[in-house]
Parts: structure tokens; C-alpha cells; sequence
């Protein structure tokens, strides 16, 4: 069991507050780290994997003009992934992960590129925390969808439980 999905897991328990996950570049990865935490069920409602950009655009709302703007790999739709994952699920917060894991660049980025987006809590009389990061991970495919992991764990983390 991962220890950051599970101070995850137990974060938001602890606080009852639940968890969605938009996820790109990972494939599902976050979802099932998430879910090899016991009581996970608890505080993570579940996620959309939108690998494909179609469902960016289907699925999370993400306009295709960003797209077409941006790139895929962008902050503006792992934002827009984020916004529309939360819209769809009322889930206090949210990670929306976007990137490429290689071996090859994509639309101009290189391998390792990868963006990941925190949002919430949602509260409608307050307003949103967003915090959006660009990392650069090296490695496999499978090291830098493990750090993607890794890294957006530990941003939600900051922002649930500062220390």
C-alpha cells in the first residue's frame, strides 16, 4: 500500500471530505493507488480516466478551443478537467492529471511533461482553492506515471492537511 495514498485516505476521512480524480496521463493509476487503502470507499467517490482527448471534451467538459489553444498538455485542461470533473461529481476536491509518459513527445511535449491541477473544497459560500503545477518528470512510462501519483498526492495533501 502506497503511504501517501493512505495519509490521503485518512486525511479526508478524518475530515469527511471527498475526493474525485481526473486522470490522463496516469491511465487510472491514482484511482487504484486510492483504492488499495482500506476505508478508501469512505472519502473517494471515483474518477474519470479521459486518455483519449475526445473525452476531455465528452466527458470533463474541457472546450475544444482549449485544446486547440493549449495542447492537451496543458494547465488550462488539467483546469478544465478539474472544473468539470467537480461540476459532475459535487466532490469537495479534486486532481485532474495531464501529461505524457512516453517514451515519445506529444504535440510538442516532451516526455515527462506532466500537469497536475488540485481544486476545492467545494463550499458554496467560499471560494475554490486552485493550484496548478507543471513537473518534468525522467524515467519509463511507468516511473513518471508512478510520479505523477506521487506528486499529486502529495499537492493535495498540502492543501488538506498543511504542516
Amino acid at each position: 500500500m502506497n503511504e501517501l495514498a493512505a495519509k490521503v485516505i485518512t486525511t479526508l476521512r478524518d475530515r469527511t471530505l471527498t475526493l474525485a480524480v481526473a486522470e490522463s496521463v496516469t491511465g487510472g493509476l491514482i484511482g487504484a493507488t486510492l483504492t488499495t487503502v482500506p476505508g478508501a470507499s469512505m472519502v473517494y467517490l471515483g474518477g474519470v480516466v479521459s486518455y483519449a482527448t475526445r473525452l476531455k471534451t465528452d466527458l470533463l467538459d474541457v472546450t475544444r478551443e482549449t485544446i486547440a489553444n493549449h495542447t492537451v498538455v496543458s494547465e488550462e485542461v488539467a483546469i478544465g478537467m478539474a472544473v468539470g470533473l467537480q461540476r459532475r461529481t459535487d466532490a469537495d476536491w479534486v486532481i485532474a492529471v495531464t501529461g505524457v509518459a512516453g517514451p515519445d513527445p506529444q504535440e510538442g511535449h516532451d516526455a515527462g511533461e506532466v500537469w497536475i491541477c488540485v481544486l476545492g473544497p467545494r463550499i458554496p459560500s467560499l471560494p475554490q482553492f486552485q493550484q496548478v503545477e507543471r513537473f518534468d518528470f525522467s524515467g519509463n512510462r511507468d516511473e513518471i506515471r508512478e510520479q505523477t501519483v506521487d506528486a499529486a498526492c502529495r499537492m493535495l495533501l498540502r492543501v488538506v492537511s498543511p504542516v
